[in-house]
C-alpha cells in the first residue's frame, strides 16, 4: 500500500507516518558528520515525464554526437593530446584558442543569466549528473531493489543470499555502464576509430590507454554507484554560486508557505480554512521523492536542485486530498509573499545584454575567421647574399588550411613593390584540407630599393582566382648603409 492510500485508508485520520520515519531522508550526513544514505521513493507525474523525454533527448544526443561527421570531419571534437578540435565539424586550433576561450565566456555568462531568471534548473533537467543519476543508475535501483520502502529494507537486513545476490547484480551493471559511459568520452577526445581500434588490440597492446580506462570507469563507478548526490550538496561550486546569483525574483521551485501553513495532519471532511490550518497535510511526500535529501518546506536551500520530484509528489496528494495543486511549484519568492509576477529585473537585463552582445562578437569572429593562417619565418642564423645587384633573404613558410576543401595558393609580396619570389619546387603550392604545408622560398629585391637594413615586407598568400586569403609581416634584412 502506498503513502497515499494509507491517507484514504484511514478515513483521512492521523498522520501518514511518524515523522521518525523520514529522518534518514533529511539532509546526507549526521550530526556527527556520518554519511547518510538517501533513497527517494520513484518520482512522478507531470514534470517527471517532461524530464524523462528531456533526459532520454540528451543521452541520445551523447551516444551518437562520436558517430556524426560533416564534411568528413567529426562533428564535435576535443582532442587535446594531439591538439585537434572539431565543432559542429569546422576544425580549430591553438592559434583559435582565443575563440574558444570566448565561446566559454559567453557560456559561463549565459548560465550566470540563466540562473538569475530560472534558478538551478541546469541542474535538474541538463546536468550530466543528474541525467546519468536519476536516468540511468536510479532506475537501475528502482529495477533490482525495488522502490524506496524495499530498497531501505534490504539496506538494513543481514548480508543474505538475497542482499548478495542484488546487490552483486547492480554493482556489475554499474561497472558495465560507467565502462560503456568512459569509452564514449574517450571518442569525444580522440574519435571513435581509434577508440575501437584499441579496445580491438586489447589491454597489451596499449596499457596505458587501458589504465587511464580503468581509472575513469572507476570514478564513475565511484561517482554514480556511492558519491551520488554528494556531488550535488558538497563538491558542486554550482549550488555556491547560485546562492550568490539568486534573488526575491528568481524562478525556482518554491514551497508556497503562505498557502501552506500553518500545516497540520489531514482529516476528512474537515474545514482547513475555518480550522486555521494551511494546505499542507504533513505527508512527507515532497521529503521522500527528493534525490538530494531535504526538505522543502523549510525554504530555498543550497542542495535543491530544482529536480521538480516534489511538485509532482505534492500535486499528486492535492489532487487525492481535494485540494488545488501547485502548493509546490516554479515560482519566485516575491510572487510568493506579495504576490507579484514574474518580471525581468534590471540585472537580469543587464547581463543579457552583456551576453548578447558576447555573442555577436563571437559570431564575427567565426565568420570571419580566415581560411588560411600563413607564417614567413627566416631560419635561424640566416642572413642575407647579394647576387647580380639584388638582395635576397631566405624564408620558410608554413600554411594551415582551415578550410574543408584542398587549396592551391601562390606567393606574391605585396609591400614594398618589385620584390621576386624563388621557389624552391612549384609556384603553385597545394594545401590538403585541415593540413599543414611546410617550404622554402627566397625573396629578392634590387639593391637599389633597399635603404635600410632591416626593411618591413608584407608576404600575400593568394588563390587561384586571384584572392587574397592571408597575408603576413616580416622582415628583409640588407647591408648596412650610411645615411648622411
Amino acid at each position: 500500500m502506498s503513502e497515499i492510500e494509507e491517507i484514504e485508508a484511514r478515513g483521512g485520520q492521523g498522520q501518514v507516518l511518524d515523522p521518525e520515519t523520514y529522518r534518514d531522508s533529511i539532509g546526507t550526513m549526521e550530526q556527527s558528520g556520518k554519511r547518510k544514505w538517501v533513497f527517494p521513493r520513484k518520482p512522478k507525474g507531470k514534470y517527471t515525464n517532461y524530464r524523462n523525454i528531456v533526459s532520454y533527448i540528451l543521452l541520445v544526443i551523447y551516444f551518437t554526437l562520436p558517430f556524426i561527421k560533416i564534411n568528413g570531419n567529426p562533428l564535435i571534437l576535443f582532442n587535446v593530446i594531439d591538439r585537434e578540435f572539431f565543432i559542429f565539424g569546422q576544425p580549430f586550433y591553438p592559434q583559435d584558442f582565443f575563440i574558444l576561450t570566448l565561446g566559454a565566456i559567453a557560456s559561463l555568462i549565459f548560465i550566470i543569466v540563466f540562473t538569475i531568471a530560472f534558478g538551478r534548473i541546469f541542474c535538474g533537467w541538463i546536468c550530466p549528473q543528474t541525467i546519468f543519476m536519476e536516468s540511468i543508475f536510479r532506475k537501475i535501483d528502482y529495477l533490482i531493489e525495488g522502490d524506496r520502502n524495499k530498497q531501505m529494507k534490504l539496506d538494513r537486513q543481514e548480508w543474505n543470499a538475497e542482499k548478495i545476490w542484488k546487490r552483486s547484480l547492480k554493482w556489475t551493471v554499474f561497472i558495465v555502464i560507467s565502462l560503456i559511459i568512459t569509452h564514449f568520452m574517450f571518442m569525444y577526445i580522440v574519435g571513435y576509430k581509434e577508440v575501437f581500434n584499441i579496445v580491438s588490440q586489447g589491454p597489451f597492446a596499449n596499457p596505458t590507454n587501458f589504465m587511464v580506462m580503468i581509472l575513469f570507469t572507476a570514478a564513475f563507478y565511484f561517482v554514480f554507484a556511492w558519491f551520488r548526490e554528494q556531488v550535488c550538496t558538497l563538491v558542486c561550486p554550482y549550488g555556491r554560486l547560485q546562492g550568490v546569483l539568486i534573488d526575491k525574483d528568481t524562478i525556482n521551485v518554491f514551497y508556497d508557505f503562505k498557502r501552506g501553513e500553518n500545516r497540520s495532519k489531514w482529516r476528512k471532511g474537515e474545514d482547513r480554512k475555518a480550522a486555521g490550518k494551511g494546505d499542507c497535510i504533513d505527508c512527507h511526500q515532497c521529503v521522500v521523492v527528493c534525490p538530494t535529501g531535504i526538505d522543502i518546506r523549510d525554504g530555498q536551500q543550497l542542495e535543491c536542485i530544482n529536480c521538480t520530484a516534489c511538485i509532482d509528489a505534492c500535486d499528486e496528494v492535492m489532487e487525492k486530498v481535494g485540494l488545488p495543486k501547485g502548493l509546490i511549484r516554479y515560482a519566485s519568492e516575491n510572487e510568493i509573499e506579495k504576490e507579484t509576477p514574474f518580471k525581468f529585473t534590471g540585472r537580469m537585463k543587464g547581463f543579457a545584454v552583456l551576453l548578447l552582445a558576447l555573442i555577436g562578437f563571437l559570431g564575427y569572429l567565426l565568420s570571419s575567421r580566415g581560411e588560411m593562417e600563413a607564417k614567413f619565418i627566416k631560419p635561424a642564423g640566416s642572413t642575407f647574399f647579394v647576387r647580380d645587384g639584388k638582395i635576397t633573404n631566405t624564408y620558410n613558410y608554413t600554411f594551415l588550411n582551415k578550410t574543408n576543401d584542398k587549396k592551391v595558393v601562390t606567393i606574391k609580396v605585396i609591400e614594398p613593390k618589385h620584390g621576386e619570389i624563388i621557389y624552391s619546387a612549384s609556384s603553385k603550392i597545394t594545401v590538403e584540407r585541415d593540413k599543414i604545408t611546410k617550404g622554402t622560398i627566397n625573396i629578392s629585391f634590387p639593391e637599389n630599393e633597399m635603404k635600410l637594413s632591416k626593411q618591413n615586407i608584407t608576404i600575400g598568400v593568394y588563390d587561384m582566382k586571384g584572392k587574397l586569403v592571408d597575408s603576413y609581416q616580416t622582415y628583409f634584412e640588407g647591408p648596412f648603409k650610411l645615411q648622411f
